[in-house]
């Protein structure tokens, strides 16, 4: 009996375990598209004017000013950018897509921390948890990666 009773509460032990485990795909999902929809929302209401641009404590150096002020200019990337991660965060807090939501989003997060890693460095951190969050999420939805990744593709005919 108690050899059962340490088998019985080994399986609980690795059911939860398993259940926790379970729930980490969807943890990590709906951060990135919180994280996400947040931005972008926010983002679509300045570049509206319904929000004001927030000022920061001290003025960013030259650099990282002209940046920001060119994609504000250009007159559409900006805006662009900010449609892109409202609907990818859309897309990954509804369950929709996600490996699309994905690959959609990878070049933001790549340029954000490219703007931390060599204009603003002491932002990085807010950008190196979308990016392992983005990175575990690709892993986690490896398999609807692996067609794209195959070395040679054939193309659909009618």
């Amino acid at each position: 009996m108690t050899a059962h009773t340490a088998t019985r509460a080994g399986d609980t032990m690795t059911d939860k375990t398993r259940t926790l485990a379970r729930h980490i795909p969807t943890a990590a999902r709906v951060l990135l598209g919180l994280g996400f929809f947040a931005s972008g929302v926010f983002g679509l209401l300045t570049v509206l004017g319904v929000v004001a641009m927030p000022q920061p404590p001290t003025p960013p150096p030259e650099n990282t000013a002209a940046f920001m002020g060119g994609m504000m200019k250009s007159g559409y990337l900006f805006p662009l950018i900010k449609i892109t991660e409202t609907v990818v965060g859309v897309l990954l807090l509804s369950n929709r897509f996600v490996p699309l939501a994905l690959t959609i989003i990878a070049p933001v997060i790549v340029n954000i921390l490219a703007f931390h890693a060599f204009l603003a460095p002491s932002g990085i951190v807010p950008g190196l948890v979308l990016c392992a969050l983005e990175i575990y999420l690709a892993w986690a939805y490896r398999d609807a990666f692996r067609p794209m990744l195959a070395p040679r593709a054939k193309a659909s005919t009618p």
